[in-house]
């Protein structure tokens, strides 16, 4: 039987385990990423293991989304980031230099090549041909010690396109059909491979587009073959030697096979306040705008940006609209400004931003009160863009730039005849925002400079056979780590700083959580399905761990938040029938006995001290997983056996 290109790429990294879907893998890792928001903690993780250079074939630290440096912490952040890559042997992205996916993929992606990054949307490099996975901080860590990063094998699904993509319509397009037919939790649990003979229409920035937003899937990971699209692609960015064609095999078995016929595809958005909530533009023509946004991982391409131009060229932007234009890279922008198209965006009184994440985690330009947004993005959870009663929708830059010169949403096709847009044969190369760290001499006598901002790891806890503790926190379906723990202006700069974290809690559900859990002591949550989609961030089980959370009890977990929890010693658990969510209250009094068995068996009681309703949990973990618990996290197991 042939093999998936995922499958192939897994048997040349496999280090340990069963590739039989459901087993626990264990895989080698060649490159890692970590942006600021993520990497500050990603590098006193790593500091604590206690390695003194980083073991991966490349590692590069990016500053894209904690920019705005209204005081001194994102600065001091920066420079501990800045001076832990130069001392570890990590290269530095600075500020300006572009968002980490962009970058990645003109500078260092490889097709074949295993990356994980602490970021969610690291999947993004599935676009080139990389098996690209998002994970916390300290999976990030341990991989850049030389450990292997374990997951449990996901399923293989296969989407065929055909045909290509009509004027005006998009990637984007395809990334919210896709998403229309599996919603947000229809990817959990596989990696989804894109084939068929559409394929080799898609540009490698598409791809890319398609790629980014399969992490609001739920999948393990997206990924395209590496073909004659990828080498010119390559060629194009003076790395033709980094060139391996990869492709499934003709007889390669899939769980489920999807088909999408690209011609058949129209303008979309994703509706308030989920990614999977799909309509067509055409359902939503004439709806009155207050803003649009281009830019972030996902679209903000040189191509992106050129259509966005030629649609802005000779027009202005309506007066009731504010546009913001976010280029993805240096390169990008030096190519824009070069050829004159970023003098149209200008001229059509776009607010040029710098090449960061920005809007998109909520780092400046929020939307007015009640504001209807139309942004190029990933995600458009609740509040996630600052402003908690504002309407976001995803659109691709086509309909977003539309949209910007009439006021209202505009199916890009009333337009006319799609503009001509020339990409050039080859890109223009300045790493000189790329630092390279230090000699591993030099790096001897090096210090790692730390500002009043960045705070330890927070303390752990071995798991015990009992766990009593209140139920300090009952959610519903869908709670996104946005939910957990905020972004935005007023938040991010408090990444290395988990006490102050711990204020912002689960704000967006309940601002009372965080006093009433320190009151508690130790804390149960208890959440519906889905528990935990969205980023990647650590920090949505390391701060709940500050505030006494020993265990969370869910009707299903999001891959990288269950992983999270995990590393973090918070104990994941799942009814064993869903309909139990019900009997249980906030306030209630809970003890889980017999973990020492049950972590083991797979299956615990709980008791609900308050009504005397005796539940079943189920608890599924690896061996390793067990190690981890026991040991009171991965930071503690990993200082344990680091040699």
């Amino acid at each position: 039987m042939g093999q998936t290109i995922a499958q192939k790429i897994i048997s040349a990294h496999l280090v340990s385990g069963d590739m039989t879907p459901g087993s626990e893998i264990s895989l080698h890792i060649d490159r890692t990423l970590t942006q600021d928001a993520t990497g500050t903690m990603a590098y006193i993780e790593f500091e604590a293991i206690g390695i003194d250079r980083v073991r991966t074939e490349l590692s590069v630290a990016y500053i894209d989304h904690n920019t705005l440096q209204s005081g001194f912490m994102n600065a001091d952040d920066h420079r501990f980031i800045r001076t832990a890559a130069a001392k570890y042997g990590i290269r530095y992205s600075r500020p300006g230099n572009g968002i980490c996916h962009q970058v990645n993929l003109e500078r260092f992606g490889v097709p074949g090549k295993t990356l994980i990054g602490s970021d969610s949307h690291t999947p993004t490099a599935g676009g080139i041909g990389m098996l690209a996975f998002g994970a916390g901080g300290l999976d990030v860590a341990v991989a850049m010690g030389g450990g292997a990063y374990s997951m449990i094998m996901p399923k293989m699904f296969r989407v065929n396109l055909t045909g290509k993509l009509s004027p005006w319509v998009t990637a984007k397009d395809v990334s919210l059909e896709i998403l229309r037919i599996l919603s947000v939790k229809g990817g959990v649990g596989a990696i989804i491979e894109w084939g068929g003979e559409g394929v080799a229409s898609l540009t490698v920035p598409q791809r890319a587009t398609i790629t980014n937003m399969g992490a609001e899937l739920g999948a393990t990971t997206s990924i395209f073959p590496s073909d004659e699209v990828t080498r010119q692609f390559l060629i194009a960015q003076g790395r033709e030697a980094d060139f391996t064609p990869i492709s499934a095999d003709p007889d390669a078995v899939y769980d489920r096979v999807i088909d999408i016929d690209l011609s058949e595809l129209e303008p979309m958005a994703a509706c308030p306040h989920s990614p999977d909530n799909i309509k067509r533009i055409s359902e939503l023509a004439g709806m009155p705008v207050s803003q649009v946004c281009v830019g972030s991982c996902t679209n903000s391409s040189l191509a992106d940006m050129l259509a966005v131009a030629a649609i802005l060229r000779g027009k202005t932007v309506a007066p009731t609209v504010g546009m913001s234009v976010s280029p993805g890279s240096k390169q990008v922008l030096t190519m824009l400004s070069s050829c004159g198209a970023l003098t149209d965006i200008l001229s059509a009184d776009a607010r040029l931003l710098e090449c960061a994440c920005g809007p998109c985690i909520g780092m400046g330009f929020s939307p007015e009160s009640e504001g209807v947004s139309l942004r190029t993005f990933n995600r458009n959870f609740e509040g996630r863009s600052g402003t908690r009663d504002a309407k976001v929708f995803l659109v691709s830059p086509e309909v977003a730039a539309a949209s910007a010169i009439t006021g209202v949403i505009t199916d890009p096709r009333t337009l006319g005849e799609y503009p001509a847009i020339t990409l050039p044969e080859s890109f223009d190369i300045d790493d000189s925002g790329i630092i390279e760290p230090l000699s591993a001499e030099e790096a001897k006598t090096a210090e790692v400079l730390r500002g009043p901002n960045i705070k330890g790891y927070p303390e752990t806890y071995p798991l015990s056979d009992t766990i009593d503790a209140t139920l300090t926190l009952k959610v519903g379906d869908n709670i996104t780590t946005d939910h957990i723990m905020p972004a935005g202006a007023a938040i991010l700069p408090y990444r290395s700083n988990i006490p102050k974290m711990s204020e912002f809690c689960f704000n967006v559900c309940d601002p009372a959580f965080p006093e009433r859990a320190k009151a508690a002591g130790k804390s149960i949550i208890v959440g519906g399905s889905n528990y935990g989609q969205g980023s990647s961030r650590e920090h949505a089980a390391l701060v709940p761990l500050y505030l006494g959370v020993r265990a969370v009890v869910a009707k299903s977990f999001a891959r990288i938040h269950r992983d999270n929890l995990v590393n973090a010693g918070i104990l994941p658990l799942t009814f064993a029938d869903a309909a139990d969510y019900d009997k249980l209250t906030e306030g209630d009094a809970l003890s889980i006995d017999g973990l020492d068995a049950g972590i083991v068996s797979g299956k615990v009681i709980l008791t609900d001290k308050t009504t005397g309703d005796k539940i079943e949990l189920v608890c599924e973990l690896s061996e390793r997983q067990r190690e981890i618990m026991r040991a009171g996290g991965l930071l503690a197991l990993t200082g344990k056996n680091v040699k």
